[in-house]
């Protein structure tokens, strides 16, 4: 199993029955919230619009659609993984092309200063986690931060 650096997930960063349309409404709302924090720079928000739509996070997955946004380290204060379930799915374009649309249950947002060596990381835990119905529903069962934390901890850990 592929570890991440577990200490990134933190209930501050955990936003359930997040309220946004669309993609640009949820980019805009998650922005202000992680600069609020201190995690993100100014340039976050036009980068992160940018990548995403070069470079689409939808994830089709067996047991819930995903997205995993991320942008480059240049834009971000500090490190951070952010938990965002949306009170409605959300769509993103696919990954690679795989599809058009995919109306995410659940967002990550990777804030990784690492760049390419911690991203592939988190990627594929964070793929095991997705692919795995009993771990989903155990993720999808979450109703406050804390247990978010303590799950997505245990699930992605070495």
């Amino acid at each position: 199993m592929t570890s991440v650096d577990t200490s990134l997930f933190k209930p501050e960063l955990v936003f359930l029955d997040f309220d946004a349309r669309d993609r640009a409404g949820f980019f805009n709302k998650l922005g202000v919230e992680l600069k609020a924090r201190g995690y993100v720079k100014d340039t976050w928000l036009g980068a992160i619009k940018a990548r995403e739509e070069s470079y689409p996070t939808g994830l089709p997955c067996q047991a819930i659609n995903v997205a995993i946004p991320h942008t480059d380290p240049e834009h971000l204060n500090k490190p951070y993984i952010a938990i965002v379930r949306p009170r409605r799915p959300i769509d993103f374009q696919g990954m690679g092309g795989m599809c058009d649309r995919v109306p995410a249950e659940l967002i990550v947002n990777l804030g990784l200063l690492a760049h390419a060596n911690e991203q592939v990381a988190a990627l594929q835990a964070l793929m095991q986690v997705f692919m795995d119905e009993e771990q989903v529903a155990r993720v999808r069962a979450q109703t406050d931060a804390e247990g978010m934390v303590r799950v997505m901890r245990e699930y992605c850990g070495a």
